[in-house]
């Protein structure tokens, strides 16, 4: 119960007014299922149809989420164009989207390659900071 309240809280903090309500239902057997009910608009009506998904089942899914992946699966129907910042899962780039930079040849040695010490790569002279660290 003390899970579900976590991410309830998460949620809310996240979306605010956008989620009319958050409902924990206490259940045994390890039962962890996050739905999100909503109403569908149909055209011009105000009237939609009831429509309810589940976003994350513990026994489908193989345990408990990471709050971002829960975020992320809200997110996709209640605003899907809404930004989460810099937890936000990358967007694919397709190959015509990127623009070959050419390289050129410097005289010092190189440094390690992030796959063979586990460093990762850091772009020197600009640093990119999130809204947070503004």
């Amino acid at each position: 119960m003390l899970r579900a309240a976590y991410f309830g809280q998460e949620l809310l903090s996240t979306f605010g007014t956008a989620i009319g309500e958050i409902a924990l239902i206490p259940a045994t057997g390890g039962l962890f299922q996050v739905t999100l009910t909503h109403k569908v608009k149909s055209g011009e009506e105000e009237e939609g149809i009831m429509q309810e998904i589940l976003l994350w089942d513990r026994k489908t899914e193989g345990g408990f989420p990471e709050t971002k992946v829960l975020k992320q699966r809200l997110r996709d129907h209640i605003q899907p164009e809404r930004d989460l910042g810099h937890s936000d899962k990358k967007k694919h780039v397709s190959s015509t989207d990127v623009q070959e930079v050419p390289r050129t040849e410097s005289t010092t040695s190189e440094a390690p390659k992030p796959e063979e010490d586990g460093a990762q790569a850091v772009s020197a002279g600009k640093k990119d900071n999130c809204e947070d660290c503004k």
